[in-house]
């Protein structure tokens, strides 16, 4: 790295830290993205992984984790997996990690998403994809992958059957995603929920939210009360300006 200048040492050293790649993988990113950081994330997370899985180790991992009477990893087997990988099941990792996996109700695991998951993280054993965290965590700062992340987790977070998401899931599944990007009107947002509409999410309303996120500042400047909104963000708006939560100028 001592052939760099100092704004590319900078920018190679911030890559590492964020995706906890090597140095030479931090390189290859920045150059092909023309040293562009944002670009060499997009570069760094679209390119397959290529490690290669050992199918018996995959097996031995998952036969660690699966019931005893059912060909399923559920809540119990979860949680050790959980520690063994020295994460809070809470941390949002855990979530990324089940959107590789394709898995469709949290805490479970079938036998082909465990193993097919692992496969596509490129790893075959707790150490290897310990090791895997930190860029997985990173994922999360990668909009498009946020996005998916996102909502993929309406689906993993409802009961089974079940068309929308109980208020208090959604609230908790909507803290832990934007905690990652700081969404400043969260707290609001949540309080309104439970004073205004304690009733289950819809798929819409989940899908609407990101949208306002992404499109609308947090002093709501650039709010249209004439735009195709869903019913709930326009009360939403309208109990923020009420409350005083936001200054509007009409």
């Amino acid at each position: 790295m001592h052939k760099l200048g100092r704004g590319s040492r900078d920018k190679v050293q911030q890559f590492m830290s964020i995706t906890g790649a090597s140095e030479k993988v931090a390189l290859q990113a920045l150059k092909a993205s023309d040293w562009h950081l944002e670009g060499s994330f997009d570069y760094f997370y679209s390119q397959p992984q290529v490690s290669v899985t050992n199918s018996r180790h995959l097996e031995d991992l998952y036969s660690r984790y699966k019931e005893r009477d059912a060909d399923m990893i559920m809540v119990e087997g979860t949680s050790q997996f959980c520690n063994d990988l020295l994460v809070d099941p809470q941390d949002i990792v855990m979530l990324v990690i089940s959107w590789h996996m394709k898995a469709a109700t949290m805490c479970e695991f079938t036998r082909q998403e465990f193993i097919d998951g692992l496969q596509s993280i490129g790893v075959d054993s707790i150490e290897k994809l310990r090791e895997k965290l930190p860029s997985l965590r990173a994922e999360i700062k990668d909009d498009h992958k946020f996005r998916e992340i996102y909502n993929f987790a309406f689906a993993w977070a409802r009961e089974k059957g079940q068309k929308s998401l109980p208020l208090e899931t959604a609230i908790g599944m909507w803290r832990l995603l934007f905690a990652e990007r700081h969404w400043p009107l969260i707290d609001h947002w949540c309080q309104f929920l439970q004073v205004r509409h304690n009733k289950a999410i819809s798929r819409d309303t989940w899908s609407q939210l990101l949208e306002f996120v992404k499109t609308i500042d947090p002093e709501l400047s650039n709010y249209d009360e004439e735009g195709a909104w869903p019913y709930l963000i326009d009360e939403f708006v309208e109990y923020l300006t009420e409350n005083g939560c936001v200054q509007r100028n009409k």
